[in-house]
């Protein structure tokens, strides 16, 4: 479902949020106070829910108003970053960019962003490279990637930077055949003698999809170990053992003979676009910002914009 304003009437929202004076707001922004306060009333009634409370001593913020501000500014700021890097991208065109990714990368937002960035940014070739477990920075820690979607947490190296996109729920992934496969939801506890499969991995990423933090000190018991997504399913239909997965591993690998499972006590998984600080070309900054705006505009289902 399509947002029901468009950038124009957010500035408008704004500009009357930082006022608090429709006024003074429709002053700042050179129209008339009637027309803004129409815009106003157009962008509620989409909402269904009042942005503004307006009595006699003034204008304050609803709370749904409060919460709208800071999308909307997050929203606008990335709008006016994307126009400045499309008129660079203008001056100089022919650019490659190398997206690395593992797995599904950022689920259904990964398409959006791709569409998004190759509307606004055609002169550049958009090149996406997965990458195994070993390399959870997908491409960064040695430079072979120029941006990626990553799932933190991640091994730290000095020019790593990140911007958080969205959260969502790990699932415990098993065998059809696994009495655990009938189960409604679990809880980590459940588990701790279960086998596990480990990702061959950097310790601090391969113990967060392990959930370490969560097994009151007691190691996991690990039935085999994968490089890849399908070398763990594999390993997981053969019933070596189960894996922690990301809830949209659902959507994107699900095949015969596997089953998902909630699990109720499990922090979420992360997923951030990443670059490198010593990579500033406009084409790489380009892609954080639409990568962003699109998280904002059109969030993948089942997921928690974090802000």
């Amino acid at each position: 479902m399509q947002p029901p304003f468009e950038l124009r009437v957010l500035r408008y929202f704004v500009s009357v949020a930082e006022e608090l004076h429709f006024g003074h707001a429709a002053a700042r922004l050179f129209i008339t106070q009637p027309s803004l306060s129409v815009q106003i009333r157009n962008l509620e009634r989409g909402l269904d829910t009042p942005l503004f409370n307006r009595t006699n001593r003034g204008v304050t913020l609803t709370p749904a108003g409060e919460v709208l501000l800071g999308h909307a500014r997050e929203l606008l700021s990335a709008a006016d970053a994307a126009a400045s890097l499309t008129r660079q991208a203008a001056q100089e065109p022919g650019q490659k960019l190398v997206v690395g990714f593992q797995a599904n990368a950022a689920a259904e937002l990964t398409q959006a962003a791709l569409e998004a960035y190759r509307h606004n940014y055609p002169g550049v070739q958009v090149e996406m490279r997965s990458y195994p477990f070993r390399d959870p920075t997908a491409g960064l820690a040695d430079g072979s990637a120029d941006v990626a979607f990553v799932r933190p947490p991640l091994p730290e190296f000095k020019d790593l930077r990140m911007a958080t996109l969205f959260e969502e729920p790990r699932v415990l992934a098993v065998s059809e055949a696994s009495e655990l496969a009938t189960r409604s939801s679990i809880k980590v506890e459940e588990l701790l003698e279960e086998p596990f499969i480990a990702r061959k991995a950097p310790e601090v990423w391969r113990d967060f999809w392990l959930a370490t933090d969560a097994r009151h000190n007691q190691s996991p018991v690990i039935g085999s170990e994968a490089s890849t997504v399908d070398e763990c399913f594999e390993a997981i239909l053969s019933r070596r053992g189960v894996a922690f997965t990301q809830s949209s591993t659902q959507r994107f690998y699900s095949r015969p003979g596997l089953a998902f499972v909630p699990v109720t006590d499990l922090s979420p998984s992360t997923v951030s676009v990443a670059w490198r600080h010593d990579n500033e070309h406009w084409a790489a900054r380009a892609f954080i910002e639409t990568t962003q705006f699109t998280a904002l505009s059109a969030p993948p289902p089942h997921t928690t914009l974090v802000t």
